[in-house]
Formats: C-alpha cells, sequence, structure tokens
C-alpha cells in the first residue's frame, strides 16, 4: 500500500513553483493525475473539460502527457497540426496559435507531443515557460491531463494547480499506486521549500517509513515542531496545502465507493493531509464505443448515468477549497 518512490526522485533538483503559487493568476487549474495509466485519466479530463464548457465557462484543455498524447482522440478530434513541442521549440511563439477547436462551443484543445520524445523530459525553464503564458489563453479554467507515473513533469505540474486530481480503479494495484503518487507528491511539496532542507534527512527517514511502521510522514510535524517551533509551523502550513482530490474510476458495487472512502481515511492518518473524495464514475462499455467513435462520452451517449456521475463531481469540485 506504500510503495517507494521512483527511481532517480532524488536526482533533479526541485522545480521553483513557489512564485507562480502565490502569482494571481486570472485562470482556474485542474490537473488531472494518477500513478497508473490505463486509469481514464484523458477520458475523465475530456469530459470534465466539456462539462465545465456546456455551464458556459471558457476551457483551455491541455495534453501534458509528453510522448504518449491522446487526448485528442477522447475529444474527437483529428492529430493537431501544431503541438506543445513546437511552442517548447520556438518554432511557435504565441501558445493561441496551438489552440484546436472543438465540437464543444467554449472548449478548445492543445495537444501534447506526438513524435518528440525528448520532449517527456521538461527542462525547468520549459515548465515555467507553459505556466507563465496560461492567462494569455483567455480561459476561466485550464485542465492538465498529466501522464502516468511519478515523473518530476507529472509531480511539478499536480503541485502547481488549483485542483489535483487522482484517478484511480477500486483495484489493488491500481490504489497502490495512487498511493505512490500522493507520496511523492508529499515529498515534491516539502523539498520545495527551501527553508526545509536544514531538516532533509528527517524528511527522508520519515518518507521512506512503510504504513506499517511506527514512523509515518503524519509524526514529521509533531517530531519537527519539537526541535524547531518556526520550521515545524512553515511545514504544516505546506502540508496544509496539500488536499488532493479523488475520483474513483469504473465502479461495479457499493464495496467499490467505499474504497474512496478508506482511502482518505488512510491518507489522513498516514500523510496527515486530507484527501477529498470527490466522486465516482460508474462502469459502463458505453465509454469504450464512445472511444472507437472518436466521439465526446457525454456528446455520444447523452443518457448515459456518467453524464450525472460527472455533472455531480464537477459542482463539488467547483465548490471546493
Amino acid at each position: 500500500m506504500n510503495p517507494p518512490m521512483g527511481k532517480g526522485s532524488s536526482m533533479e533538483a526541485p522545480f521553483d513553483v513557489t512564485v507562480k503559487l502565490g502569482a494571481q493568476r486570472r485562470c482556474k487549474i485542474w490537473a488531472i493525475g494518477g500513478g497508473k495509466g490505463g486509469v481514464g485519466k484523458s477520458l475523465v479530463t475530456a469530459n470534465l473539460s466539456i462539462c465545465l464548457a456546456l455551464m458556459g465557462h471558457k476551457v483551455v484543455a491541455i495534453d501534458l502527457d509528453l510522448g504518449g498524447a491522446n487526448l485528442h482522440t477522447c475529444l474527437g478530434v483529428s492529430i493537431p497540426d501544431k503541438t506543445l513541442s513546437d511552442f517548447l521549440n520556438k518554432k511557435v511563439s504565441n501558445p493561441c496559435d496551438l489552440m484546436t477547436r472543438t465540437a464543444i462551443q467554449n472548449l478548445t484543445l492543445i495537444s501534447g507531443a506526438q513524435d518528440d520524445m525528448g520532449i517527456a523530459n521538461l527542462k525547468q525553464m520549459h515548465k515555467a515557460k507553459i505556466l507563465s503564458h496560461l492567462d494569455d489563453l483567455g480561459a476561466d479554467f485550464v485542465l492538465f491531463d498529466l501522464g502516468a507515473g511519478t515523473t518530476f513533469n507529472t509531480l511539478d505540474f499536480f503541485i502547481v494547480a488549483d485542483q489535483g486530481i487522482l484517478i484511480t480503479l477500486p483495484e489493488p494495484t491500481s490504489i497502490e499506486n495512487t498511493y505512490r503518487f500522493i507520496k511523492s507528491v508529499f515529498h515534491r511539496k516539502l523539498k520545495l521549500a527551501e527553508e526545509l532542507l536544514e531538516i532533509g534527512p528527517l524528511i527522508d527517514k520519515a518518507m521512506n517509513a512503510r504504513i506499517s511502521d511506527n514512523s509515518t510522514p503524519a509524526d514529521l510535524v509533531h517530531r519537527v515542531i519539537e526541535i524547531n517551533p518556526q520550521i515545524g509551523q512553515k511545514l504544516q502550513y505546506e502540508i496544509n496545502k496539500l488536499t488532493p482530490k479523488l475520483i474513483l474510476n469504473q465502479v461495479r458495487t457499493q464495496a467499490d465507493v467505499d474504497i474512496g472512502h478508506s482511502m482518505r481515511i488512510i491518507c489522513r492518518k498516514y500523510f496527515g493531509i486530507e484527501l477529498e473524495y470527490t466522486g465516482h464514475l460508474d462502469y459502463d462499455a458505453t465509454v469504450w464505443q464512445s472511444v472507437k467513435k472518436r466521439r465526446p462520452l457525454l456528446l455520444e451517449f447523452p443518457n448515459s448515468g456518467l453524464v450525472h456521475n460527472f455533472d455531480r463531481i464537477v459542482h463539488k469540485l467547483l465548490g471546493a477549497r
């Protein structure tokens, strides 16, 4: 339930997003991620985007699954001619030139790279360039469709978002990978705070503890407060800002639904953070039928029970802090 962090997690200096986090942006960022591929991140991103657009919000969906972009398929759009790689390689100077119209009013797409595998490992300046131009898009909401796993790209974009949304399936490997993702986000966020470097060894010790051990990341705050109350308060502040949202996908039974509540309790106990269970999506074969037809689910099957699932989730996300 608590796998170790991915290889190389301490090899790159933390991405300095502190300025970006404190900046006033006109748009709201929702980042959709998860620890495992195949859980439906792109489908969820597409349909959350559609829901927001149908509510009258101007939405831009950005495919940040770099090297494996497929959000365009879920939105029923052909492979765009211009992608993020053109912007980062300076072939396109204005990110608005990357925006591709969809069949939904108020919703446009910016596609990730299709063939440039090197872009999957963005430099810090590339991440900053993307973030600094978001307001230029003129959107109310920008949704990031993140790649699977715990790469630095994925963690950094998840952390900088106003809403970090995790997608998981009610099956052991997906749940375990979700815990790994949360642990990695926790660790990455702490590393962003330069004031905490002096207690780095203590942080590492807590992060390497297993859920079954006595020492947990939640214990870290209490120990640091005892050593240095001022640092402890800063640490508590950083942890309190971590309020990831959870969506459970492909739910079939009430037992599946209840998994989300159990994960919330475990995260509070182990990490000392509030994982907000935003809702679940029922298993529905129409999902794959819509993908085959290259048509957005909410447009192809408007009477599907998933439409009500998404509507409920979007309204809850809009009301979340």
